[in-house]
């Protein structure tokens, strides 16, 4: 295949579609410049690696293979990666000649958040699919388990560029007649984009009903999430779905990780909860910022929330170059390859406790922290009752109750 040697980036808000500047790869490096236009607007997509001005920035090769973190954002990973490889490989390509730059190209108009890329290449296929989910969690299992021989290109449609490692979609959803249809660029009236999630091979059978109790435990500890319920196949199979926060209607939010922000590799970490705070503090410049960081730091330490690496944390941007914490995600009991909390509290990750949250507590002089750490952990404590509120089943109540009780 040809490789793209130069790619436009635009940025849509507001629905105003905004170019902001271009990738330009010389096979050595790949190297970006902000168009003066876009400098004159005073927005910064990127305030901590790539600021706005008119230099000619390039990155280092790690570790986004020399893409700046708020592009590399904007790729699939994990699950979304697996779908995309899978229908190129069905179409002949050869994954291991396929550049960062294709790969945005792919993404195009369809990833998460508001960036936006030129040109684009999008499969042929028909964008209002209605979704079956019994059947997409099949197609989901075969291509996990490498069986899957048809429909790559209709699920890879549906799938946009969903990061994480479990099979997701994303779907437009309107609750007046609990309606589902594939994902477009625009949705029709009353219908809201919703990403719907799939179990993993490693998951447990109701990993979508535990993934609810703990949304629901979660808004009660006083986190905020956006709006989640459990979508039922023809089956009576429960999938855990929740409404995307970078989407207003069919307005998008530029969406930026922990991650890609600070340019942390997330699968070999070494950030602690003090950096997340640091940094949404310095993008919101407000100290509550602090509490909504040590708040969830608290529910993943006492709920068993290992898998709470820095993608796992990101913050949004409006038209107006406002910036604020999106709220939290991918919150349910989990472990992580290595035993540990992916995120450190005060340098500690395998067993942090009470005493970690209220070093980090002082650290940033949060004056209330002992009663918003209390509040948490007497939230989780009631784990049982939120279980059985949303009908998980007893072998999984008894297993997380061991951990967390």
């Amino acid at each position: 295949m040809e490789h793209l040697k130069k790619i436009i980036v635009s940025i849509e808000l507001n629905e105003e579609e905004i170019e902001l500047g271009e990738l330009v790869s010389d096979d050595k490096r790949i190297y970006f410049k902000y168009y003066s236009s876009f400098i004159k607007r005073g927005l910064e997509i990127s305030p901590v690696k790539l600021k706005s001005d008119d230099t000619i920035h390039h990155a280092n090769e790690t570790p986004f293979d020399g893409l700046f973190g708020v592009f590399a954002d904007s790729l699939p990973d994990g699950w979304g990666k697996l779908v995309l490889d899978r229908t190129l490989a069905a179409r002949g390509i050869a994954i291991d000649e396929v550049t960062v730059l294709d790969r945005l190209a792919y993404v195009g108009s369809n990833g998460m958040g508001a960036l936006t890329y030129k040109p684009e290449m999008e499969p042929d296929v028909l964008a209002l699919l209605h979704p079956e989910l019994d059947e997409i969690a099949k197609a989901a299992h075969q291509i996990i388990t490498g069986t899957a021989t048809d429909g790559v290109d209709e699920l890879y449609q549906l799938c946009g560029s969903s990061g994480g490692a479990r099979p997701k979609i994303m779907v437009g959803y309107y609750s007046d007649s609990n309606q589902l249809i594939g994902t477009a660029k625009r949705l029709p009236d009353g219908y809201q984009h919703w990403l719907i999630k799939f179990p993993g091979s490693n998951d447990l059978p109701d990993i979508a009903n535990i993934e609810f109790a703990y949304y629901k435990m979660a808004l009660d500890a006083g986190i905020e999430m956006s709006e989640s319920k459990l979508f039922k196949g023809r089956s009576g199979r429960a999938y855990f779905g929740t409404k995307r926060f970078d989407r207003d209607g069919n307005k998008r939010l530029h969406l930026h990780s922990a991650a890609g922000l600070m340019h942390d590799n997330f699968r070999l970490s070494t950030m602690d909860y003090g950096h997340i705070m640091d940094c949404a503090f310095r993008l919101e410049n407000d100290v509550r910022a602090y509490e909504k960081i040590l708040r969830l730091a608290a529910f993943n330490v006492f709920a068993h929330n290992r898998d709470d690496h820095s993608k796992n944390f990101s913050f949004l941007m409006d038209e107006t170059g406002t910036w604020k914490t999106s709220p939290a995600y991918d919150l349910t009991f989990s472990g992580s390859g290595h035993g540990m909390h992916s995120t450190m509290i005060m340098g500690e990750s395998q067993n942090p406790s009470k005493k970690h949250l209220m070093q980090l507590a002082d650290y940033f002089k949060i004056n209330n922290a002992g009663k918003i750490i209390d509040q948490v952990q007497t939230v989780v404590l009631n784990w049982e009752t939120y279980a059985e509120l949303s009908e998980v089943s007893k072998e999984s109540k008894a297993r997380i109750s061991k951990v967390i009780g």
